[in-house]
């Protein structure tokens, strides 16, 4: 299908929910609320329905509420699903876009299908209208989907896409599980490490301050501890909370930080095999949807680069891209930034020779996101006793080091 012509798009205004109070024709008082784009359309709308409006205002939403209508990419995931589905049904595209425009959940998404569905009524084509919105739609989605217009095969692509962002997704949620479990170890661990030195050690130093005698030496390094918790706990969490803080502005703001960052957590004991996996995984799930929908192999190596995230994957796969650039076979590429399995580089080398690329990275990226799972769950079944040992040892040897002076109390009475 050649590319539709490029016309003005109509404006699609804000949609708001509106309250609204008035008087219907019986003349009691009613009231109730309104999506809309304007007061002036909730009054004559409620006004076909014989009710003399009084007032009527903007609604104002929470935080949370706000925080619940932002598109997520799990959203964008389910709406190329439901635009695959309707064109493998027949629905023309048109229809489609105005059909998830009206029955989206989250107003942000319906206005954002609205434009896109408003534009591409007016003859913009669908990648067009959609790289107008970046945040939601990347260049490798925009890319697909010009690359099912110009093929005529949309309903194939968009059957690609959908699979490859629920796919992608459910990746992505397995690595956030993974890191969830040591980041609450660590967050638990220090909440109650806090809590046992500012409330609970000083009680147990004013009973042993009558004894009289000397403490044990690991009791008095407890609460030495205790005692600058207590006189610094403003400027021990007010450093840590300013570190945290600039550290998330670092990683917005500095490519070298996130550079820096991505090449740490590749040495984190225990974590680091599963990231590996996982960006393997990317490479090869996205390599093979951009391939298989024709994109020559230079610009699917490029977005497959984009997909992996970590720079260590990203710039290997850039100076892979640079040799198949100069000639050389991708397979033997690989092998020389000594970063992919043997297993990957011969299914590739297979592929390449058998002519069925796309597929062969397709068995790969399926390995790997089996292995990715698997490892999450015995990472998941790992932890748990982990949890318990490192608070048993933190809450037990404070125990012990607030009973010691009470095990040898006859000693100090004697």
């Amino acid at each position: 299908m050649a590319k539709a012509r490029t016309a003005k798009a109509k404006t699609i205004k804000n949609i708001s929910t509106y309250q609204w109070h008035g008087i219907n024709r019986k003349g009691s008082k009613v009231s109730g609320e309104m999506q809309a784009e304007s007061t002036i359309q909730v009054k004559a709308e409620m006004r076909k329905q014989g009710v003399n409006i009084t007032k009527v205002s903007k609604k104002s939403e929470s935080f949370l509420a706000r925080l619940q209508d932002k598109v997520n990419a799990m959203d964008i995931s389910v709406i190329s699903r439901q635009i695959a589905t309707m064109l493998t049904a027949g629905v023309p595209l048109v229809q489609s876009l105005g059909i998830i425009s009206k029955s989206a959940e989250k107003p942000s998404l319906r206005r954002l299908m609205g434009e896109v569905a408003g534009e591409v009524e007016t003859g913009t084509a669908l990648s067009e209208s959609l790289r107008k919105h970046p945040h939601f739609f990347d260049d490798l989605y925009c890319d697909l989907v010009e690359a099912g217009e110009q093929s005529g095969a949309l309903e194939t692509i968009y059957d690609r896409i959908a699979s490859y962002k629920e796919k992608a997704e459910a990746l992505k949620s397995k690595i956030k599980k993974a890191m969830f479990y040591p980041t609450a170890v660590i967050i638990v661990a220090i909440v109650v490490t806090s809590i046992l030195l500012l409330f609970v050690i000083p009680q147990f130093e004013d009973i042993f301050a009558g004894f009289g005698a000397e403490l044990p030496a690991f009791t008095q390094m407890v609460i030495g501890i205790s005692r600058f918790m207590q006189k610094a706990w403003w400027l021990i969490f007010g450093i840590a909370g300013f570190a945290i803080w600039s550290y998330m502005q670092g990683l917005k703001r500095s490519q070298k930080v996130r550079d820096a960052t991505d090449r740490a957590v590749l040495r984190i004991p225990i974590i680091s095999p599963i990231l590996h996996k996982a960006a393997m995984a990317r490479f090869a799930r996205t390599l093979s949807t951009t391939f298989a929908a024709g994109i020559p192999l230079i610009d699917a190596l490029v977005a497959a680069a984009g997909a992996s995230g970590n720079v260590v994957y990203r710039q290997a796969i850039m100076s892979i891209r640079s040799e198949v650039t100069s000639g050389m076979q991708m397979n033997v590429a690989m092998r020389t930034v000594n970063l992919f399995p043997d297993m990957v580089t011969q299914m590739v080398m297979i592929g390449e020779e058998s002519g069925s690329l796309d597929g062969m990275l397709d068995k790969v990226a399926n390995i790997y996101e089996q292995q990715v799972d698997d490892a999450v769950d015995g990472l998941t079944s790992l932890i748990e006793p982990l949890i318990m040992v490192v608070l048993g040892v933190l809450v037990g040897g404070m125990v012990v080091a607030m009973y010691l002076p009470i095990f040898t109390l006859g000693t100090v009475v004697g």
